[in-house]
């Protein structure tokens, strides 16, 4: 990869998988970071998120409210970057209805499971879910008019490739509704270098 961040970026992806993969598989242990049901109700979640089954809600692991910056809308075609377990995603197939289509894509093949999972529950047909990374999206120029993502660009070392890939994918005009972590001051060479603190 082209970013220098001091740190093997192939572990570092390994690592995340594992973070997540641990979420997936066991939603209940206790995190340096919140999950759940009630963290997605504290964060002031629309109320579609009422509707979306348990195994997909309890392991959210998002940072805030995607949605707090409009709703989307009736036909909308949906990219919910990095969609872990399905919550944003099942959330987002609600509000654009069956003329809309929703595109969530994830790297842990465990999240992904449990999003098709809650997406066949729901029985959710304008869903689907795409194991790829964000850095090199699986689609088509201009294919989507709203892109979703909660938390996850954060974790990713190449930021200019995750946006160029958004705005590449994404219709003229189109938005991004981004919920996610920031650092006030500039990182360290010494933490930029420790795994921990990238995979929360």
């Amino acid at each position: 990869m082209a970013v220098e961040i001091g740190i093997d970026v192939d572990l570092l992806r390994s690592e995340i998988q594992k973070t997540y993969a641990s979420v997936a598989a066991d939603p209940e242990t206790e995190r340096i970071f919140p999950t759940g049901r009630a963290w997605a109700e504290d964060l002031d979640y629309p109320e579609e998120l009422a509707r979306v089954p348990e195994p997909a809600v309890e392991s959210f692991a998002g940072v805030a409210n995607p949605f707090s910056l409009g709703r989307l809308q009736p036909g909308e075609r949906v990219l919910d970057l990095g969609c872990g377990a399905g919550t944003d995603s099942l959330v987002a197939s609600q509000m654009v209805g069956p003329g809309g289509r929703v595109t969530g894509i994830d790297m842990t093949p465990q999240m992904l499971a449990k999003a098709r999972a809650a997406a066949d529950a729901m029985g959710a047909e304008n869903v689907e879910f795409v194991e790829a990374d964000a850095e090199r999206l699986p689609f088509a120029d201009a294919s989507f008019d709203v892109v979703v993502s909660n938390g996850v660009i954060d974790l990713v070392p190449d930021k200019d490739a995750v946006f160029a890939e958004l705005y590449r994918v994404l219709v003229p005009g189109g938005r991004i509704q981004l919920a996610d972590v920031t650092i006030q001051q500039p990182v360290s060479e010494e933490g930029r270098r420790k795994i921990d603190l990238w995979t929360g």
